[in-house]
């Protein structure tokens, strides 16, 4: 594994705590998928789950993460891949891509991210609300997407070892 990950934060307040959990989830993926062919990076190995691919997973991630972040945070329009005919679009639009240049935009997007956030409040109140009309913030978003990444790097880890028979911590 050539991706560096480190899950200890430089200093144990939220923030810090936060970002680094962020930034750990984020690289798990990348690692996770590393000497996976595009080819094999593309199979869906589970027949009930026809969009669970390495690089649609990672898509996902990188696209859930602009959602919550551009979308809900900042109040951006949407100008995610998903329509109302294919709300899943982010899985499979492009599994024709090369493995590196799905993984590459990821990481360009959470390298923008973590420049915005660096100078955000985590009390920052979201743009949007929950469908309930409750409010949200920054903080609830990191912890979310901690949460989003590390379930899906599980999913990760099923199908590459399906796909490949690889196993990682």
């Amino acid at each position: 594994m050539t991706t560096t990950r480190d899950d200890t934060p430089p200093a144990l307040d939220e923030r810090s705590v936060l970002l680094t959990m962020l930034d750990y989830t984020r690289k798990t993926a990348i690692a996770k998928a590393e000497g996976l062919s595009d080819a094999d990076a593309a199979k869906a190995p589970l027949p009930t789950s026809p969009l669970m691919t390495v690089s649609g997973v990672i898509s996902h991630l990188r696209w859930v993460e602009y959602s919550w972040i551009q979308c809900r945070l900042l109040g951006h329009e949407d100008e995610g891949p998903w329509t109302d005919e294919d709300p899943d679009r982010e899985f499979h639009y492009r599994l024709t891509m090369p493995l590196a240049e799905v993984i590459a935009d990821y990481e360009a997007m959470a390298r923008e991210h973590d420049a915005l956030i660096a100078g955000w409040d985590l009390d920052m109140v979201a743009a949007q609300k929950f469908r309930d009309g409750r409010e949200f913030n920054l903080r609830w978003i990191l912890n979310h997407l901690v949460e989003e990444n590390a379930r899906h790097n599980g999913h990760i880890d099923i199908i590459r070892e399906l796909v490949d028979g690889t196993t990682g911590d």
